[in-house]
């Protein structure tokens, strides 16, 4: 995955892989709450972490499921993310 993991679509992976309908609006308004308060519990933020990776076919990062708000999570997702957009552009040099 090498674009930045919006609100919008943290707010659709919630309702996919947790069954919880938030508003996408109201996620960005609270991006500071947490999980907890949207009804999100460390089993529905898992699930969001292993959909992520089927996806996109490789690991989020280690701490990814011990986000407490979504700005944490979208913060370190999108931090892995261009890091590996990073790696994925590198040159190497040929022989």
């Amino acid at each position: 995955m090498t674009a930045q993991l919006t609100l919008n679509e943290l707010a659709a992976l919630m309702k996919s892989a947790a069954g919880l309908t938030v508003d996408p609006k109201d996620l960005a308004n609270r991006a500071d709450m947490s999980f907890a308060e949207f009804g999100l519990d460390s089993l529905g933020l898992l699930g969001i972490v292993g959909e992520l990776e089927n996806r996109h076919g490789r690991p989020m990062p280690t701490d990814a499921e011990r986000c407490k708000t979504p700005r944490d999570f979208l913060d370190l997702v999108n931090t892995n993310n261009a890091h590996a957009a990073d790696k994925a552009t590198v040159p190497t040099t040929g022989a």
